[in-house]
């Protein structure tokens, strides 16, 4: 049975998952990409080094979300968002990384990893942190009873 997922459906999956992918548009061109999130209030929070999807970002602040959890090719559930991105500072960013890190480090079996662990350790102080105002959201999903 394929289906819609409700409003609080989405919001739980949204809530449950800390890895959703990133969908940003510029000049013709579309590039998608994982990130660690937490979901509160209506947004996506998540933090990036400069790069590529960050100067995308500010070229293009509209962006697209989507995060899933599949058990099988025949149950899954799907979400999909639409809205701004936002460049967070001070007190703010901060209460963030913090979330960020509570949500992300219990999810994790290398306990003494920073959640910006790929980025190099003199430029986490420079981490852009950001917010996608969600605007509009949809999800799907597919469940079969054996």
């Amino acid at each position: 049975m394929l289906g819609e997922l409700s409003k609080r459906e989405i919001i739980t999956l949204l809530e449950s998952k800390f890895i959703g992918r990133i969908g940003c548009h510029v000049n013709g061109e579309t590039y998608i990409v994982p990130v660690n999130y937490v979901y509160h209030n209506n947004a996506i929070y998540a933090q990036a080094g400069e790069g590529k999807k960050i100067e995308m970002l500010r070229a293009n602040p509209r962006v697209c979300f989507q995060v899933d959890e599949i058990e099988s090719m025949f149950k899954w559930k799907s979400v999909i968002l639409w809205g701004n991105f936002e460049e967070l500072s001070d007190m703010e960013r901060q209460q963030v990384m913090q979330g960020l890190i509570l949500r992300i480090m219990p999810n994790t079996n290398e306990p003494g990893r920073h959640p910006a662990h790929a980025i190099n350790p003199q430029l986490r102080d420079s981490l852009i942190v950001f917010r996608i105002n969600i605007e509009q959201g949809s999800g799907r999903f597919e469940s079969h009873d054996d």
